[in-house]
């Protein structure tokens, strides 16, 4: 639909200096998908856009005035906070599309904190459609960033994630001239948090590597894998549609096997956490009968017949999308590994690079 979506435009991150947002920015500013005319990375913590404003601005010296020409660049940095309506009404205005990256995203964390959980991941939601709607604000796409998790949730997390979803879609009927999308997608290999970076810290510790429960699955995905699908979502995504990446999963215990490789280190089974499943799920059996298949993605429309007034048709799925259904072998949870690893790689010289 959109094959140059960000020329010229006002982006707006929230979240950004997360992991995903800053793989998102580095490819917003690659201009591969139209060069905007500003980037907007919005967030609270004023350590972590720093120290990444600093990678941007060429490894400047903490004495140089980067911040003084913070307004000035293409790559802007704000302060400020989803759950506060006031500075979120003020980083929208003026901007063209929007990805929400915000969240409390940890598993455990949201189970011992539920309702700071709520704030950030349902509250911050509805600030953005409140301040949209309140002061009909000209934005043209608002893309919520969601995770397997909210497919039939059973932990904090999912169920806030879940209604981050449900706003968003709805917000289609509240905010008429602004096109919500969504996209939602499982464990990202290299992101903060994620068992990849565990498994390597407790390898580098000498063991044991910790697994929950012997048979757990995950799907698994690059980041870059994570940015194409928000992307697709803005190139392609209608107003409720959620788009879903068909990657593959994983034995967690494969995982954890071919990063030990040849070492003598021991797997542990600790037993489920609070809030855990053994599968996770992207696509339920009550949204499959109106979910498509679009390219390299699954699609779900909306149940809402006010945004969606089509139905999938001959073309939906027929059963849910599970990590238990198509699992990886150790050879190919290895090569996958390698691949990630590879790329990871290409990145960090690609920056180097670009920072000299």
């Amino acid at each position: 639909m959109y094959t140059k979506p960000f020329k010229g435009k006002r982006i707006l991150i929230t979240g950004g200096t997360g992991s995903l947002g800053k793989v998102l920015v580095r490819r917003l500013l690659s201009g591969r998908d139209g060069d905007p005319a500003k980037v907007i990375v919005f967030s609270r913590d004023e350590a972590k856009q720093h120290f990444m404003r600093m990678d941007y601005l060429h490894k400047a010296a903490a004495t140089d005035e980067i911040i003084y020409r913070n307004f000035q660049q293409k790559l802007e940095f704000r302060i400020g906070d989803v759950r506060d309506s006031h500075s979120v009404e003020a980083v929208l205005r003026n901007v063209d599309i929007v990805f929400n990256a915000a969240a409390l995203k940890q598993v455990p964390t949201c189970e011992y904190f539920p309702y700071e959980a709520v704030r950030t991941n349902i509250e911050g939601p509805e600030n953005i459609v409140r301040a949209i709607q309140k002061h009909d604000l000209p934005i043209e796409t608002v893309v919520g960033i969601s995770t397997d998790k909210a497919c039939k949730p059973v932990n904090a997390m999912g169920m806030t994630k879940a209604i981050q979803e449900r706003i968003f879609i709805q917000a289609n009927m509240r905010c008429t001239g602004t096109r919500f999308v969504c996209a939602r997608y499982g464990n990202v290999l290299a992101s903060r948090g994620s068992v990849i970076p565990l498994f390597h810290d407790q390898i580098r510790n000498g063991g044991p590597v910790t697994v929950t429960t012997a048979d757990m699955t995950r799907f698994l995905l690059s980041l870059e894998q994570a940015v194409d699908t928000i992307i697709a979502a803005v190139k392609e995504g209608l107003p409720g549609e959620t788009f879903i990446p068909r990657v593959p999963s994983a034995l967690v215990t494969n995982v954890a096997k071919a990063l030990i490789a040849d070492r003598r280190i021991e797997i542990k089974i600790t037993g489920i956490r609070p809030g855990e499943k053994i599968h996770e799920s992207m696509v339920s059996e009550e949204e499959a009968h109106r979910t498509i298949q679009r390219g390299d993605y699954y699609v779900i429309q909306s149940m809402l017949p006010e945004v969606c007034d089509s139905a999938a048709g001959d073309n939906s799925l027929t059963k849910e999308f599970s990590s238990s259904d198509d699992v990886m072998d150790f050879e190919q949870t290895i090569a996958l590994l390698k691949r990630e690893r590879l790329m990871m790689e290409d990145v960090a010289r690609e920056a180097e690079e670009t920072l000299r």
